[in-house]
């Protein structure tokens, strides 16, 4: 019932163990397992939807619709209820219990073992930290408590956030954005169609700056695919890529 948890079982699991993916899985947007959603059925998190598929256990967020899960639990469904990873810790934990609840422990623990490898790979070599934006629609942006905030600071950024006092998210004034000149700032993928939230990406102010639209699927939840993130960002890193 919850995107997260729809890509930590797709790597976990085993296919026959899935029987359905949450209504967004295959949104290339939000999912980074978008590609290969559509090899399993989708439910829209109705709690009678899921009831009458009759399932041995539902995997639902800590925002999941709380009448929701209820209403399943009530109906005798196991429900098993994962929080949103916001640190590297966060993803570990959850990479454990989601394999030790599918019963795939080893499986886990060799994925956690990747993550940590690639994580210390990714790290070394940087002797630089670059100041950087997390600069979204409506001018918001992410401090250091957040999921973003924490693959900013791996791929090797000081976020700017910090000097502003900002450590979950909060909107920056344009302004304030400009007086504090970051050597890049990181958007994420402007939608198609037109968005008065997101004009202010495209002010003629930003333009002298290190502008970067790299932030999207792989960085909305606390799986291995904030990996490809941090790599993607690195890109834009003096020790590991081109920015000058």
């Amino acid at each position: 019932m919850n995107l997260c948890t729809d890509q930590l079982v797709y790597l976990l699991a085993d296919r026959d163990q899935i029987l359905s993916l949450s209504s967004i899985a295959d949104d290339p947007h939000s999912s980074a397992i978008a590609e290969h959603a559509s090899e399993f059925h989708q439910n829209t998190s109705d709690a009678e939807e899921i009831y009458l598929m009759q399932p041995d256990l539902v995997l639902a967020g800590q925002w999941t619709a709380q009448a929701s899960v209820q209403m399943l639990r009530d109906l005798g469904i196991p429900v098993e209820v994962f929080h949103p990873e916001t640190t590297m810790d966060d993803i570990r934990n959850n990479i454990i219990k989601m394999g030790d609840i599918l019963g795939h422990p080893k499986r886990a623990q060799d994925m956690v073992n990747k993550f940590n490898a690639d994580l210390d790979d990714l790290q070394s070599g940087i002797t630089t930290r670059p100041r950087a934006a997390l600069y979204y629609a409506n001018g918001y942006t992410t401090g250091d408590q957040t999921l973003a905030g924490q693959i900013l600071s791996a791929a090797g950024f000081e976020n700017i956030a910090n000097e502003v006092g900002i450590t979950w998210g909060a909107n920056m004034p344009l302004e304030q954005l400009v007086m504090l000149q970051p050597d890049v700032v990181i958007t994420g993928t402007v939608f198609p169609g037109s968005s008065r939230s997101e004009e202010i990406l495209s002010h003629p102010v930003l333009e002298p700056m290190r502008h970067v639209a790299t932030t999207g699927a792989k960085w909305v939840c606390g799986t291995p695919f904030v990996i490809d993130a941090i790599k993607e960002l690195q890109q834009q890193h003096p020790d590991k890529g081109s920015i000058e």
